[in-house]
């Protein structure tokens, strides 16, 4: 690649397992495009280590494309690192400075345990999930077309932005109090929204929020932290939402 070449210190979280208490290593990185991504720089790093012979760094990764959400990574003390409405792997190393060190961990929270190194267990979002996000579909052979049921815009559109949370836990991550409310709440209001999914509404909500619960996670900071890491700009509202859905159930 061409561009600036960077010499960067990168202080890592190692930890074999969830059981080893883990510690910050030392590393050093040398002619580092401008152009690469945050992920191609590590990727160096451990092609690095292993020329050296030592154990590579673990880190989650997939589409690479800002989608699945997997690269969550907490860079220099901010979820996904210092850039706004990116995941990881779209963070690029022009947002950092020859010299520069550069302190990378993974989420910290107690629903968030560390497989390894940077790489952490989110499945309690999908045990979240499963509680309660789904809807209910007739394969009677009567089955109402989607398309012939109306939906306002305002409603489908604000249903999308919520769709769009990809699960990468950067909320949980930048929350003081590790709370997924903001998470929980895309869940929630994405179907909230639309006449297919009231039928199982009132179910949904408290079975959603008591999993949450279960998992650990802990209660909205209303700081507003979330919305401000999260890749995919998810709003406060849908917090808000949750709770009125909440509030609504408990009084059925």
């Amino acid at each position: 690649m061409s561009g600036k070449g960077m010499n960067l210190t990168l202080k890592i979280w190692r930890q074999k397992g969830a059981n080893d208490k883990g510690r910050m290593v030392d590393y050093k990185v040398n002619d580092i495009s401008e152009h690469m991504s945050f992920l191609e720089m590590m990727d160096v790093l451990n092609e690095q280590l292993i020329a050296e012979g030592e154990e590579p760094v673990a880190f989650d990764h997939d589409c690479r494309e800002g989608i699945c959400g997997m690269c969550s990574l907490y860079i220099n003390g901010e979820a996904h690192g210092p850039d706004r409405g990116i995941t990881t792997c779209q963070l690029h190393m022009r947002m950092f400075n020859d010299g520069d060190t550069i302190t990378i961990e993974p989420w910290r929270a107690a629903a968030f345990p560390v497989i390894k190194d940077l790489v952490v267990d989110r499945t309690a979002f999908e045990r979240i999930q499963q509680a309660g996000g789904f809807i209910s579909v007739n394969t009677s052979g009567n089955t109402q077309d989607a398309n012939a049921i109306p939906i306002s815009k305002h409603d489908a559109d604000e249903a999308m932005d919520a769709a769009t949370c990809i699960g990468c836990g950067a909320c949980v991550a930048t929350c003081k109090n590790s709370s997924a409310m903001l998470f929980v709440g895309a869940k929630v209001s994405q179907y909230a929204l639309l006449p297919q999914g009231q039928v199982e509404a009132a179910d949904r909500v408290r079975n959603m929020v008591a999993q949450m619960d279960l998992e650990g996670f802990g209660n909205c900071t209303n700081t507003g932290a979330c919305e401000v890491e999260c890749p995919k700009g998810i709003s406060l509202d849908n917090i808000a939402r949750m709770n009125r859905e909440l509030l609504k159930a408990s009084l059925k």
